[in-house]
């Protein structure tokens, strides 16, 4: 690892944290928080928070089929919800939001399953995720080792 970020800056990591805590207890499914999280990490290539996220879908009972197409959750088929689905896509716009500007369709598409609430939240989560991202990447904190 370059830095410990969370050593360097607890004051920082703490409140990404209260940030984190606001969007677990908003009302959006856990489930679908954490496969967003898995998402925009796939997008970006973080080996610490794919690993992590991996982990806590397998914990919450996500079958390993699930797990291995969130990637390509398009071509799936009803395998994921259409609520799922709406929140993978704004997922992806919000990430790549210097190739995709966000456009309005993909807006009235996410807007359209989630409430105004709903979808500031999930968009906070996607905000946060990509900051966790950026620290984890820019700082090469690499995956937790494995268990058992």
């Amino acid at each position: 690892m370059r830095l410990d970020y969370t050593k360097a800056a607890p004051g920082g990591v703490k409140a990404f944290g209260g940030v984190y805590g606001y969007i677990m207890q908003s009302g959006l499914e856990d489930v679908l928080v954490e496969m967003v999280y898995l998402r925009v990490s796939q997008i970006n290539g973080c080996a610490y928070c794919l690993d992590m996220h991996t982990r806590d879908l397998v914990r919450k009972g996500v079958s390993p089929q699930k797990l291995a197409l969130v990637q390509v959750w398009h071509e799936a088929g009803s395998l994921f919800s259409a609520r799922e689905q709406a929140a993978l896509r704004w997922a992806e716009s919000v990430t790549r939001v210097a190739e995709t500007h966000v456009p309005q369709a993909d807006f009235d598409a996410a807007a359209a399953v989630f409430a105004e609430k709903e979808l500031a939240d999930l968009t906070m989560a996607i905000g946060l995720m990509n900051a966790f991202n950026r620290l984890a990447i820019s700082f090469r904190r690499g995956p937790e080792p494995a268990e058992g």
